[in-house]
């Protein structure tokens, strides 16, 4: 098979017209040839760090969409299943992405749990490490959140690391805000990347340092424009993700747009290219073609080199997307779950307090930090409640692994006048967090996500909404289509009762997350990101 187009060989920054030869799936030859095909033929995107699980979809069905925007490969951490299901969770991702022929590539989570400040389904340790970097379906140590056990030398930490160096396995980073002595120990263990930098200078400093930095925008933190000034000199040293991308983002595009978005600010367009298809590549030494003889037949046709709208895209020399549709068909799959806690009361939400003052969350839009501040108490026959005149709501955390006393805090800036919205999908552990405003709210959104063993929802006087998530409690065994409208729907519900968040749920999601300053809620209490305690609700 030939396909002809203006050639793209990012490699020796050159466009040429020519031809490319496919033979059993490989590029047996690329010869210049003179045509009159206006298109452009270019390696496949490589999402360079991204959470399947983020985007609701089991991994078949979210590579039925990726391509068609021109991804041909991901470098995927399955952290959230493993901190549901452990190694079995890995596993199902392994063996569900074999099955569809998007190139799919796996860490070890090397955080399971994340903290030991939380109740996740799963411990993923040092022996267990071992034992997955010798399997060849795993390709790098997934992103090592635990920096302060880095730090601190933390034996079992330290161990995991050098079972990924022992297997010439790659270890990606994530450590927002690190600087200065703590920087250069945690680049010095190993660690090679870091998709958590949200200023210019942090990411300069790790660059100038050795690491590789990823340019990050997702469907909630969204560093793209912080850091893209920095691609036109370390081109050779960054890369673009999404790292939690949801359904309905998806939908409407992936790393295409952060190269169309890239160009239009003026960077040379071999670089930008570099970022988005070559650097992952070689980094990971993944096995995706890079548009040279001998190599793989992974390739895209775009029509043009700023908008990056994508005609076709192959891999193995296969035709698996052309002008917005995929060819690449749905797949049977075993359901696996972790959910075993029972139905909760209105009284299991109640919090009693004669406290004037409570530390409260202030969530902030597009941010995964969060501020710590404090706020009057709205105490009614001795239990703490919603304040919705001041934007000030109780929160839940439920363990979803076994039956304990829910975690109670308060939040600032979801801006819900009425009813409650729950997920149990959060960061990390995947407990339920809901947020209300009021008890027999919480507790009906809590009982709702339990009975479906899982989902995204919504409730208020008249009705109720959920995405039924049965997959882990955290993915839809729908397409994502069908999981994107019904998303899409439920966040128009949310806004609707008074949200004022670009992304509720996605925010939502992420108020667990306790690797994240600077206060969270687990399962097990109100937590301090910046010194790393529990902290008290009330302000004594």
């Amino acid at each position: 098979m030939n396909v002809k187009g203006n050639i793209v060989d990012i490699l020796n920054k050159r466009i040429f017209k020519g031809e490319v030869v496919i033979e059993n799936g490989h590029i047996s030859a690329i010869r210049e040839v003179d045509h009159s095909e206006e298109n452009y033929i270019l390696p496949g995107f490589v999402d360079a760090h991204i959470h399947i699980e983020s985007s609701m979809l089991v991994p078949s069905e979210f590579a039925k969409i990726a391509v068609v925007h021109g991804t041909v490969a991901t470098v995927s951490d399955p952290h959230e299943i493993a901190n549901v299901l452990g190694v079995k969770g890995v596993d199902f991702m392994i063996e569900n992405g074999k099955k569809v022929p998007l190139k799919f590539n796996f860490g070890a989570p090397s955080c399971v749990p994340a903290t030991s400040f939380e109740s996740a389904g799963a411990i993923i340790d040092a022996a267990d490490i071992k034992l997955m970097m010798e399997n060849p379906d795993i390709k790098y140590l997934a992103e090592m959140m635990n920096y302060p056990g880095v730090l601190f030398d933390d034996e079992e930490v330290l161990k995991k690391i050098q079972h990924s160096k022992n297997n010439n396995k790659p270890i990606d980073g994530h450590a927002p805000g690190l600087r200065g002595e703590d920087a250069t120990k945690y680049i010095a263990a190993g660690i090679s990347t870091d998709h958590e930098c949200f200023t210019f200078d942090e990411a300069l400093e790790k660059l100038q340092k050795g690491m590789k930095v990823l340019i990050r925008e997702g469907s909630a933190a969204k560093n793209f424009e912080a850091l893209i000034a920095l691609l036109p000199e370390h081109f050779e040293n960054m890369m673009f993700c999404s790292d939690d991308k949801h359904p309905d983002d998806l939908l409407l595009g992936h790393i295409n747009q952060l190269c169309e978005r890239a160009v239009a600010k003026g960077i040379d367009v071999f670089k930008v290219l570099q970022a988005a298809c070559v650097n992952p590549v070689k980094h990971y030494n993944l096995e995706v073609g890079l548009l040279q003889k001998g190599d793989a037949a992974d390739f895209i046709l775009v029509d043009n080199l700023k908008e990056f709208n994508v005609l076709e895209t192959y891999i193995n020399g296969e035709l698996v997307a052309k002008n917005g549709e995929s060819f690449v068909k749905s797949v049977p799959f075993e359901v696996l779950n972790n959910f075993n806690t029972d139905k909760k009361k209105v009284a299991d939400f109640r919090f009693e307090s004669s406290a004037n003052k409570i530390r409260v969350i202030e969530a902030l839009d597009g941010e995964l930090v969060t501020n710590q501040m404090e706020a009057a108490s709205l105490i009614v026959d001795g239990n703490l409640v919603s304040n919705t005149a001041t934007d000030v709501l109780k929160m839940t955390v439920v363990n979803r692994y076994k039956n304990e006393a829910p975690a109670i805090a308060f939040i600032k800036n979801f801006g819900i006048k009425e009813g409650a919205i729950a997920s149990s999908v959060g960061h990390d552990s995947h407990n339920i967090i809901a947020i209300g405003v009021s008890d027999e709210a919480i507790c009906k959104a809590v009982n709702l996500i339990i009975e479906n063993r899982g989902g995204i929802c919504a409730v208020n006087n008249l009705q109720e909404k959920i995405v039924s998530l049965p997959v882990a409690g955290i993915m839809s065994d729908k397409s994502a289509k069908e999981i994107g409208k019904a998303y899409a729907e439920l966040d128009v519900m949310a806004k609707q009762m008074g949200s004022t968040l670009r992304a509720p749920y996605m925010s939502l999601s992420f108020m667990a997350l306790l690797v994240i300053p600077s206060l969270k809620l687990s399962d097990k209490g109100l937590f301090d990101g910046t010194s790393f305690q529990f902290t008290s609700l009330e302000v004594l």
